[in-house]
C-alpha cells in the first residue's frame, strides 16, 4: 500500500463500516484490473541488499524515479518513501525490507496492465542501472539473513517489527524477506463479492502452487516450492488465513465487518504521526475509549488503514485483493491477473469456478492450503490434485478470457497472458522445481546464478 487514507470524516457505527465496502460495487463495464509486485533490489557488484540511504541506496533510487516520471513524492519525517501518479493512480512505495513495489494504475484489460508493468520496468533499469543496481523477481529473498536485511524508514513497519513476535514465529520473515504479486478486482454487488470471495479463497492454494517460486532461504534450499506461503501459515493467524466464515449462511459486507472489528489493530495515525497501538480494539477507537488515546474517535482513514492491515489470503477492501502468489518474472507478473481476470469477469467463468469447488469443506480447504508449500501442484483435495484442479480453472479462465475479446494491436485476446502458467501444468513443474533442479546439476549448489536468472 503506497499511501495511507487521510479522510478525517468521523466513522462512529457499524452501518458505517458497512456502507464504506458497499460504496466498493460497480457497474461490470466498470470493473477495472489493478496489479502489484514486489521485487528486491540488489548490488550488482556483490549480490548484497540495499539499504535506504547512502548514495546508492533506495533513496537516490526514489528519487531519481520522481526526476524522471514527474510523480509526487511521498514523505514521512523528512523520508522520500514512495511515489504517486495524481493523473493515473499508479503508486510506487516500499516495503518494510526495501522490496520495490509498483502498485499499478486501475486499468481496462490485461494488454494495458502488461504494458505498465513493461514500462515501470524499463524506467526503474534506467535510474537503476547508473547506481549498480538490479531487481530480483522471487517470493523470499534467497541468499540474505534476517540480519543483514535493510529496514525501511515508515512508521508503520516499526509498529509491526515490534508487534510480529508476539503473535506468530514468522512475522518478522513474512515483512523484511518474502515478495508477492497480487492483483486487485471488482465486484457489482454484495451477492457478486461472496461469489468471487468464495471461489478467490478456494482457488488460492491453486494459484499458490502455479505461482511457487521461493525455494531458497539463507544462501540453500528450505525444503519448500513456496517458502513465503509457508511463513503466512504462522505470521498472525488473527488477521491470516483462509476465513472459513466465508463459506457460511449469512456472508456480506456485514460479516466481514465483524470479522474485522476483531482484528486488533496495528496503529492510528494523527498527521505525520503513527500511534502504537498494536492489540487494541478498533471497537474502542470508534467509542473514543482507546487506552493508548482516551477521547479520540475513528476516522474513515482509521478504517481504512486497518482494513489495510489485516492479512487474509483473499482481502476486502473496496475491492477484493487476490493474495496468494509469488512474485516472479515479467510474464509470471502478467499472468497473474490473467488467472483471475479470466474467472471473475466472465460469469459463466465465476458460476462453474464455484461449482468446482463448491464441494470442498473447511477442512479440506485447509489441509490443501496447508500441504501446497511443500508439495506444490502434486498437493491434494479429495481424490484430485492440486494440479488437475489447475487445468480445469486454466480452462475456465482461457474460456473467460476469450469471451472478453480484449485484442491488443497484434489481434491477441487476453489468452496470450497464460502462456506461462499453461506451461506449467503441461510440464507439471513450477519455476520453484525448475530452478532446484538447476541449483543441483548447474549452479553448483550456490543460489548466486538466480541473480542472473530472474533478474528484472
Amino acid at each position: 500500500m503506497a499511501r495511507d487514507q487521510t479522510d478525517s470524516t468521523p466513522i462512529t457505527s457499524r452501518d458505517e463500516l458497512v456502507a464504506y465496502l458497499a460504496e466498493g460495487c460497480r457497474a461490470p463495464a466498470d470493473f477495472r484490473i489493478g496489479t502489484e509486485h514486489e521485487k528486491f533490489p540488489f548490488r550488482r557488484a556483490d549480490l548484497s541488499p540495499v539499504a535506504y540511504s547512502g548514495p546508492a541506496g533506495i533513496r537516490a533510487l526514489l528519487d531519481g524515479m520522481q526526476g524522471l516520471l514527474g510523480w509526487e513524492p511521498i514523505m514521512e519525517a523528512g523520508h522520500i518513501i514512495g511515489l504517486y501518479d495524481v493523473t493515473g493512480g499508479g503508486a510506487i512505495s516500499l516495503e518494510p525490507g526495501g522490496q520495490f513495489e509498483l502498485s499499478g494504475a486501475p486499468l481496462e484489460t490485461l494488454h494495458q496492465t502488461c504494458s505498465e508493468l513493461h514500462a515501470h520496468l524499463a524506467q526503474v533499469r534506467q535510474v537503476a542501472d547508473p547506481l549498480g543496481l538490479g531487481f530480483l523477481g522471487l517470493g523470499m529473498s534467497p541468499k540474505w539473513t534476517l540480519a543483514e536485511t535493510p529496514v525501511m524508514p515508515k512508521g508503520r513497519y516499526d509498529i509491526m517489527t515490534r508487534y510480529m513476535p508476539k503473535v506468530g514465529s514468522r512475522g518478522l520473515d513474512m515483512m523484511y524477506r518474502t515478495a508477492t504479486v497480487q492483483v486487485n478486482l471488482d465486484f457489482s454487488s454484495e451477492a457478486d463479492m461472496v461469489r468471487k470471495m468464495r471461489v478467490g479463497l478456494a482457488l488460492q492454494p491453486i494459484a499458490t502452487a502455479l505461482f511457487a517460486n521461493s525455494p531458497f532461504t539463507d544462501g540453500a534450499p528450505n525444503g519448500f516450492l513456496s517458502m513465503r506461503s509457508e511463513i503466512w501459515r504462522d505470521t498472525d493467524n488473527a488477521r491470516a488465513g483462509m476465513l472459513p466464515f466465508v463459506f457460511e449462511d449469512g456472508m456480506g459486507f456485514e460479516r466481514y465487518v465483524d470479522y474485522a472489528l476483531d482484528v486488533p489493530m496495528y496503529f492510528v495515525k494523527r498527521g505525520d504521526h503513527y500511534h502504537d497501538v498494536a492489540g487494541a480494539s478498533f471497537r474502542d477507537l470508534m467509542a473514543g475509549r482507546l487506552p493508548q488515546l482516551p477521547g479520540e474517535f475513528a476516522t474513515v482513514a482509521d478504517w481504512a488503514n486497518h482494513l489495510s492491515t489485516i492479512f487474509p489470503e483473499v482481502r476486502l477492501k473496496r475491492f477484493l485483493e487476490m493474495r496468494g502468489a509469488d512474485s516472479g518474472p515479467t510474464s509470471r507478473i502478467c499472468a497473474l491477473p490473467a488467472f483471475w481476470v479470466g474467472l471473475f469477469y466472465h460469469q459463466p467463468s465465476l458460476d462453474a469456478a464455484w461449482e468446482l469447488v463448491k464441494g470442498w469443506s473447511a477442512e479440506e480447504r485447509q489441509a490443501l492450503r496447508d500441504a501446497v508449500p511443500a508439495q506444490g501442484l502434486a498437493a491434494r483435495i479429495g481424490n484430485r490434485t492440486a494440479l488437475e484442479v489447475a487445468r480445469d480453472a486454466l480452462a475456465l479462465t482461457e474460456a473467460g478470457l476469450a469471451a472478453r475479446a480484449r485484442q491488443n494491436s497484434f489481434g491477441d485476446d487476453e489468452r496470450i497472458h497464460l502462456a506461462p502458467l499453461l506451461r506449467v501444468v503441461e510440464e507439471e513443474k513450477s519455476l520453484a522445481q525448475t530452478l532446484l533442479q538447476k541449483y543441483d546439476a548447474e549452479w553448483s549448489r550456490s543460489v548466486d546464478p538466480v541473480f542472473e536468472e530472474l533478474a528484472y
